[in-house]
């Protein structure tokens, strides 16, 4: 598949003042305690690597990888646990960071698994959000961007393992 940039949907300093908004809102609700970060991987790894450097709290970091795509541009339908967290999150505060929402399938999935070691609080945060894709009823308590029902790149996010490195967010076309 050839993909082609067709705009920058988010500018890297769009990008950057977002997640300063998205640590300060998460530094206040959970005021001098201590946060377990889980980011989903591969797509959050960017975006959770500058979220938790503006987090003033203890952090712990700890990643889980999980999958409704496969090697596909649509979800299948099934979610996949790919590579489970090594951290015990019983009773902590727990932050799950992910790229985008879109089918909401994959943090639906987290979200019974999580709840089985029973953290004290358990919260999504969400650099992107397409809430006219959701298939499951999940909203996350901290949203970055609603953006439309587009092909996107950059900032963390692939297509075919390419663009990753991109410091904005951009739609693509196909040919």
């Amino acid at each position: 598949m050839n993909i082609e940039i067709k705009d920058t949907l988010i500018s890297e300093e769009q990008l950057q003042e977002k997640v300063k908004e998205l640590a300060l809102q998460i530094e206040r609700d959970f005021e001098g305690e201590e946060i377990v970060v889980i980011a989903v991987l591969k797509g959050s790894f960017v975006f959770a690597a500058d979220l938790i450097r503006h987090i003033k709290n203890d952090v712990t970091i700890d990643f889980i990888s999980a999958s409704s795509y496969g090697n596909q541009t649509e979800t299948t339908g099934k979610v996949k646990l790919l590579k489970d967290i090594d951290v015990n999150i019983t009773g902590k505060n727990v932050i799950v960071v992910e790229d985008i929402i879109d089918s909401g399938l994959t943090l639906h999935f987290l979200r019974d698994h999580f709840f089985m070691h029973k953290p004290k609080a358990l919260k999504f945060c969400t650099l992107l959000d397409k809430p006219e894709r959701r298939k499951v009823d999940l909203k996350a308590e901290y949203v970055g961007f609603q953006i439309p029902d587009e092909f996107i790149v950059g900032y963390g996010i692939d297509c075919a393992e390419k663009y990753r490195n991109l410091p904005f967010i951009a739609s693509v076309v196909t040919k």
